[in-house]
């Protein structure tokens, strides 16, 4: 028995071993009870200064991926193709070999942009692909690239980007100190909050409400933190941009600001909003003028009060209005840059500061076909369909995904299925066969985990205490596995040297002088030159550094040129013309018609673990949730199974009924729909279910070029 805190553990070990969890934003550390070299158990570890002990089930359940009899452990080729595929293990130098020649080959035929790249939400959880996968991406030099981030926050870096001057300079709510939280669209419940990083919501919660501070929801689901807030409100899905501008509106209009100095262009959102009045917003999104009034006029008066909105705001049509105005009620009130209200964390690598990650820039190109606008180097996923299938100069002929499922994660999901078939070559970074993955010709697994040195770049960031955490591998890789940054370095090196059109030599030797050297080497340098914490200080302290809590630090931490806020970035607030003209339309509303909204469980992680058994215990998860007045309009009882039709498609599924539904709205979870007719290995997935994203529609965008998910008009019937 012995307690190890650094290197990976004998493979006869027996005792505790301190880990961290990598699987969401909140990072929570753990303590691992380990018998003969396996895992036993899982359990929160107190002595983190940012998790305090907080698990959720997804960590406790975080050495079945380990030990997963589905996860692949060495590169599997796929022979054949649909239901006659098969799929045979690889060693790694003939599956490197080919996945560099497949898009080399593509780019020396049909130019750099004939590669897609897609990178799914795990790359931010990491270090590897942080150091590595991004500057392999470079080296190609293709502009299709996709990402997850445009299916869920770009608007909050679009306008974070044009008010604070960097896309990841993200006000944090000082969820500890405040007195009034104020919540749209978010279920920090579940999430245990994004973009927000804030383990422990639940305790942190029951503390505020203890001080006397008060938590209210506004949200079309009576989600798992709407029953636990001091009060929660329906909106309708879609509108919650005009309830938000409702509330600027009565601020400027009683005098209820209090503006930093630093703080422009007050009276140019003064006449933006002035038609936007509660009682306008009333019958659009179904909430009572009156309780507009007063909310706002409870978070101007309280002492330190944070607004707050995540998925539900930002994946509907006017997902950057809904930002924008969210930071003009923290900004307007006085309330960012304030203990209490939001405040920007100061990380032990500091991306934002030190232009580790570029601070944006929109439209320097477009998408070939529809002629979208970039963000940040990205194209809209909502593109990707059509720049594979769409002949021309530029279309997509070889794709690399890296950690993403996009079939299920992204809009008409089906529809870019059909599209990865008709592809010229596809690879896969992934660890499973999955219903993107499957349309791969080559997959390349890297280590999980486990097994490989972990710090948090990205959610040290966006934290609601200021901390730093390395954690050590917790066992050896094996002889014959690649951690990611090895698969990334050998991937840029390989294909290089295939491609017609290469940089000079001296620039070629100096990518890879830094491609070998690994992802805890270059932590160790950053740390150094950023002189909070040291990786000897971390090492002697694998249960994190507590580097206190957020503090002031405004205006000297803006990145803006002239250290200034303006509240009137046009980017952004020309869209009003199309808010008003959409407001305006006389197109009658088919009565038939209701309004899909997603929703997450905490027990999921997007759309990977439901073959997991400790995770798909107890109550099944993937109806369709309707208001049982809505089903009693229908002649629809509850369990039975409904067809749902959007635009782009329809699926058949099981229905539940929910007062906790707002009526006229209706929700399935994000990430269902997996395939269950063989393509997987291993055992069969367990959950049943139908992806969303079959439903969703990739012609419906926000101005910044993020999906809009939510709000979907769909029909139910039985």
């Amino acid at each position: 028995m012995g307690i190890l805190t650094n290197g990976p553990v004998p493979d006869d070990f027996t005792g505790t071993r301190l880990g961290v969890c990598n699987l969401c934003e909140a990072i929570c550390g753990l303590e691992l009870s380990i018998e003969g070299g396996r895992v036993t158990s899982i359990r929160g570890n107190e002595a983190d200064p940012l998790s305090r002990g907080h698990i959720c089930p997804k960590g406790v359940a975080l050495a079945d991926i380990y030990d997963d009899p589905d996860r692949l452990r060495r590169p599997v080729r796929r022979i054949g193709r649909g239901a006659d595929a098969e799929w045979v293990e690889i060693d790694w130098d003939e599956a490197l070999d080919l996945v560099a020649e497949g898009l080399a080959t593509a780019a020396n035929r049909h130019g750099r942009d004939a590669i897609g790249i897609y990178l799914g939400n795990p790359n931010a959880h990491s270090l590897g692909s942080s150091t590595h996968g991004l500057p392999m991406i470079k080296t190609l030099r293709t502009r299709n690239r996709f990402s997850a981030s445009s299916v869920d926050q770009i608007p909050h870096q679009f306008v974070a980007w044009q008010m604070y001057g960097h896309q990841l300079l993200l006000p944090i709510p000082d969820i500890d100190r405040t007195s009034y939280f104020l919540v749209f669209g978010a279920n920090p419940m579940a999430s245990n909050g994004s973009l927000m990083t804030v383990p422990d919501f639940p305790k942190r919660l029951r503390a505020l409400k203890k001080r006397g501070g008060r938590m209210v929801v506004l949200d079309p689901r009576r989600t798992e933190t709407a029953k636990v807030a001091s009060e929660h409100h329906f909106v309708r899905p879609g509108s919650d941009a005009v309830v938000l501008l409702a509330m600027l509106q009565v601020l400027l209009a009683e005098d209820l600001i209090s503006p930093a100095a630093y703080v422009d262009d007050v009276e140019a959102v003064r006449d933006l909003v002035s038609d936007f009045t509660p009682e306008h917003a009333e019958p659009l999104s179904g909430v009572p003028a009156d309780v507009i009034r007063r909310i706002t006029r409870e978070f101007a008066a309280a002492d330190g009060a944070a607004a707050y909105g995540r998925l539900g705001v930002s994946t509907h049509g006017f997902g950057s209005i809904c930002q924008w105005a969210i930071q003009c009620l923290n900004l307007l009130t006085g309330n960012v840059d304030r203990e209490g209200g939001l405040l920007f964390p100061e990380p032990a690598v500091d991306a934002v500061g030190r232009g580790i990650i570029g601070r944006g820039h929109f439209d320097i190109w477009r998408s070939r076909v529809r002629g979208i606008p970039e963000y940040g180097g990205e194209l809209p996923v909502s593109v990707m369909r059509e720049e594979i299938e769409t002949p021309g100069d530029g279309q997509i002929r070889a794709v690399l995904t890296v950690a993403g499922n996009p079939v299920l994660s992204t809009p008409d999901g089906k529809s870019l299925a059909r599209a990865f078939d008709s592809l010229d070559f596809m690879a896969a970074v992934d660890i499973y066969l999955n219903e993107t993955t499957r349309h791969a010709d080559v997959i390349l697994p890297p280590t999980t985990a486990l097994e490989r040195d972990h710090y948090d770049i990205v959610f040290h960031g966006l934290a609601v205490r200021n901390t730093a955490r390395f954690t050590p591998a917790v066992f050896a890789k094996p002889d014959d596995a690649r951690h990611d940054w090895q698969v990334f370095a050998e991937l840029a090196r390989r294909v290089q040297d295939r491609l017609d059109s290469k940089p000079g030599l001296r620039k070629r030797l100096a990518q890879r002088a830094r491609f070998a050297l690994s992802p805890t080497i270059q932590l160790t340098a950053l740390l150094a030159t950023g002189r909070k914490v040291s990786m000897r200080q971390m090492r002697a302290h694998p249960e994190g550094v507590d580097l206190g809590p957020l503090r002031p630090t405004l205006p000297g931490r803006l990145q803006t040129k002239d250290k200034r806020i303006s509240l009137n970035p046009t980017l952004v607030t020309d869209d009003l013309a199309r808010l008003r003209a959409s407001l305006a339309s006389t197109e009658v509303p088919d009565p038939d018609q209701l309004l899909l909204i997603g929703r997450r469980h905490q027990q999921d992680n997007n759309s990977w673990m439901h073959n997991t058994e400790r995770l798909t215990r107890g109550k099944p998860r993937h109806q369709l949730l309707m208001h049982p007045d809505d089903l009693a309009a229908r002649d629809i009882e509850p369990g039975t199974h409904v067809t749902v039709t959007s635009r782009v498609g329809s699926v058949v599924v099981e229905v539940a009924g929910a007062e906790d539904m707002m009526p006229g709205v209706v929700s399935l979870p994000h990430g269902y729909g997996h395939q269950v007719d063989g393509t997987r290995l291993g055992h069969a997935v367990k959950v049943p279910g139908v992806s969303i994203n079959d439903l969703t529609d990739p012609e419906r965008l926000d101005v910044s070029g993020n999906a809009a998910l939510n709000g979907v008009p769909v029909t139910v019937t039985a």
